[in-house]
């Protein structure tokens, strides 16, 4: 196999910054075309244009050249050929770097263009419009997409511009004497973008009415058709590389991390502001991502310490305490401290000097919270390895998840709390809880949500106490759980994020004291697991929904 020549035609001549003779104007959205073109004009750029932006122009007085007149072709079919000829597509890909290429375009008396811009006919805005068939077809363009993409290719002479926003720096670069090569690398990039987002919106319409024509035709009604609402037929995902990491999972796993960009996209742990401490990595966003996840479950200010994507800790704080958040972190981390070395802690709070300085004697990887007081942000940062890290302002959570499998992408909607309420439980066994003691199942219920299944939590006083995480039965979870208590399972509530399928693992609780449990129910068994908890006298509800979290 011959080697590959890296080397230039020996008629090739380098260029960097192009100086902007000649552009090409055709545009959907006239957002300060006449500004640009005005701004062109004056400094002697010869401008060509199509259709409606060569009746805008001409109207405001600037001089403009049609496209007909460089093709000696007219406009046809209601103007789906304008642009689609030799005479200009010639001077979109001409590599004026190659001396043969500028005697060619000599030859056939073709003209380069150094500056086309182009945004396309406005589909999107069709289809939401609600037009229907040949109405939105019309709507697809076709000559712009050619343009984009041959200036595009050809960014080492031509700009080309996609977004009146970049309209500014087009005419700073004419008075700079012409584009640079780094500005026209930046444009084609744009470019590509935008056609490849427009594509995929074409592709989506047309599967959208396939689908349908299928359904209509199998005769599902509309009612059928809409069962799956927030499901669309396709969806893409826009992410820009925000940095790479040391690595991923693991040393020998290469990794990085990307911030969701485009419509639909939330502020969340990936915009989140690092004040302080080593880089993160991969485990640490995970870890931090599922620490925020359960900390703002709560609507109370709460403290959730994770490791490894588990709990080692959940608490809310108590409203009577001098400081509150101060005092949700202290119980957090009673429930395990031995696996909070090392964890990841996150607060739905503000993080106050107390609380700081609680956290400044664990050693502890990462901290995340909406905000730190001056002086607890200073303690904090006194720890050269902690990375500390701020919430924006606007933090939310995904409207759905996405899971990538092999060959595909699951996506459901999350598993949260905001419209959370415990009056549609069903009490199957003992006394009704009292205020306390519900208090204590509800809390126990949302963090329960954090445990990966199979989950059980124990819980009093609003925070936690023991978890089970992880098992690949409830039973090993049950006596995870009241192993990690030890004596302070006794006179806790628990939960269970699925139902209890034999008495067993119930009666590990019932055995270590546990005054009442919250589940799911639903099980074939749920009798024998009822009877269990009445010959104990233990208060126990269905809450008729489960928290699987693989």
């Amino acid at each position: 196999m011959a080697a590959h020549n890296d080397h230039k035609p020996a008629d090739y001549r380098h260029r960097d910054r192009v100086a902007i003779k000649r552009a090409l104007l055709s545009v959907s959205d006239k957002t300060g075309l006449l500004e640009l073109a005005t701004s062109l004009a004056e400094a002697g750029v010869d401008i060509v244009s199509t259709g409606g932006t060569f009746a805008a122009l001409s109207a405001a007085g600037i001089p403009v050249t049609e496209v007909s007149q460089i093709t000696g072709f007219p406009e046809s079919l209601d103007g789906r050929v304008k642009t689609l000829h030799p005479s200009i597509h010639g001077g979109l890909l001409a590599d004026m770097r190659l001396i043969a290429h500028e005697s060619q375009l000599n030859e056939l008396g073709i003209e380069a263009f150094q500056l086309v811009v182009v945004n396309l006919y406005p589909f999107v805005q069709t289809v939401q419009s609600g037009a229907k068939g040949d109405a939105v077809v019309e709507q697809i363009d076709i000559g712009g997409p050619a343009m984009v993409r041959a200036s595009a290719k050809n960014h080492a002479n031509v700009a080309i511009v996609v977004d009146p926003a970049k309209y500014s720096d087009v005419i700073a670069a004419v008075a700079q004497g012409g584009t640079t090569l780094a500005q026209r690398r930046e444009l084609a990039l744009a470019a590509f973008s935008h056609t490849a987002k427009y594509d995929a919106a074409v592709a989506a319409w047309f599967a959208a009415e396939l689908e349908g024509d299928w359904k209509r035709a199998a005769g599902q009604s509309a009612q059928v058709e809409n069962a799956n609402p927030g499901f669309e037929t396709s969806f893409k995902v826009e992410a820009q590389l925000e940095n790479v990491l040391r690595y991923g999972e693991n040393s020998h796993q290469a990794a990085a991390i990307y911030r969701t960009t485009g419509e639909g996209s939330v502020a969340g742990i990936a915009q989140a502001r690092q004040f302080g401490g080593k880089e993160m990595s991969y485990n640490n966003y995970v870890d931090a991502d599922a620490a925020l996840r359960a900390a703002y479950d709560f609507n109370e200010p709460a403290v959730a310490i994770i490791k490894h994507a588990n709990p080692c800790g959940i608490a809310v704080g108590d409203p009577n305490s001098a400081d509150v958040i101060a005092d949700a972190h202290a119980k957090a981390h009673m429930c395990d401290s031995v696996s909070a070395f090392g964890g990841v802690i996150a607060s739905n709070r503000v993080v106050t000097v107390t609380m700081a300085k609680q956290v400044a004697g664990i050693f502890t990887e990462v901290i995340i919270a909406p905000g730190y007081e001056i002086e607890a942000l200073a303690i904090l940062l006194e720890k050269k390895n902690l990375r500390v890290l701020e919430l924006p302002a606007n933090y939310s959570r995904e409207e759905l998840e996405f899971r990538q499998i092999s060959g595909g992408i699951l996506v459901q909607q999350p598993d949260e709390f905001s419209k959370f309420s415990s009056q549609g439980w069903k009490l199957v066994t003992g006394k009704k809880a009292d205020a306390a003691t519900m208090a204590d199942l509800e809390f126990a219920w949302r963090a329960c949500r954090a445990v990966k299944s199979n989950g059980i939590l124990l819980a009093r006083d609003g925070a936690s106490v023991g978890v089970g995480m992880g098992q690949v039965n409830r039973v090993d979870s049950c006596k995870l759980a009241v192993e990690r208590a030890s004596s302070r399972s006794r006179g806790a509530v628990a939960a269970s994020d699925a139902f209890f399928p034999f008495a067993d693992g119930l009666q590990i609780l019932l055995d270590a004291g546990v005054r009442a449990v919250v589940q799911p129910g639903g099980s074939v068994r749920d009798e024998e697991v009822i009877a269990a908890a009445e010959a104990a006298g233990v208060t126990m509800y269905f809450t008729g929904e489960r928290h699987f979290f693989h």
